[in-house]
């Protein structure tokens, strides 16, 4: 009898996906999208707020994706529906990495999402953005094909999430994370920002 082994992947998953699977994502996208804008945070003054720490629109709008995403996640993961997916923590690259995002967003005033937001929106300076984004992934992908990547390779700390480096279960990290990141919302918006 002939063995049989799995056919080979891409290594793209949106591939396999059912043509419900990617709707879902496109309305998904579309609602995200929209949800940022009626949030304002696809204006350049309302992220120029943000950097100078005189508008937090932005602040909490995250607060509230981390809030509802991670409670969600944690719903889902407890119930069997969902499987986490972690990346392994590269503390070097992780630096580098977000040294180099917060320049260009200070640079810019736009992050990849309200990048993407302000050009629906017609807001054409965050051409620039996508320039650079792109660019920069190409220059990145380059890189690590041809060089030994010593930049990836620092720092490695495994699969690491938040709740492992405190050394608490998920079910003590959520019940005190959520309220607590509700509660510096609250405080933010009481606060008049």
């Amino acid at each position: 009898r002939p063995e049989t082994h799995p056919a080979p992947t891409s290594g793209w998953d949106w591939l396999e996906a059912t043509p419900g699977m990617l709707a879902a994502g496109l309305l998904c996208g579309v609602v995200f999208g929209f949800l940022l804008q009626k949030g304002g945070v696809a204006k350049f003054d309302i992220l120029i707020g943000v950097l100078l720490l005189e508008n937090f629109v932005v602040v909490k709008i995250m607060i509230s994706a981390i809030v509802v995403g991670m409670i969600g996640a944690y719903l889902l993961r407890r119930a069997g529906k969902i499987e986490l997916k972690i990346n392994e923590t590269k503390l070097f690259a992780n630096i580098v990495g977000g040294l180099l995002f917060g320049v260009g967003f200070a640079l810019l005033a736009y992050c990849p999402g309200t990048n993407a937001a302000a050009i629906g929106e017609g807001n054409y300076d965050a051409l620039v953005g996508v320039v650079g984004l792109l660019a920069g992934s190409y220059a990145y992908a380059t890189w690590t094909k041809h060089k030994s990547s010593r930049v990836t390779e620092r720092g490695k700390l495994g699969k690491l999430t938040l709740a492992d480096a405190v050394g608490v279960s998920p079910d003590v990290a959520v019940a005190i994370l959520g309220p607590l990141l509700v509660a510096i919302m609250l405080a933010l918006e009481v606060a008049g920002y």
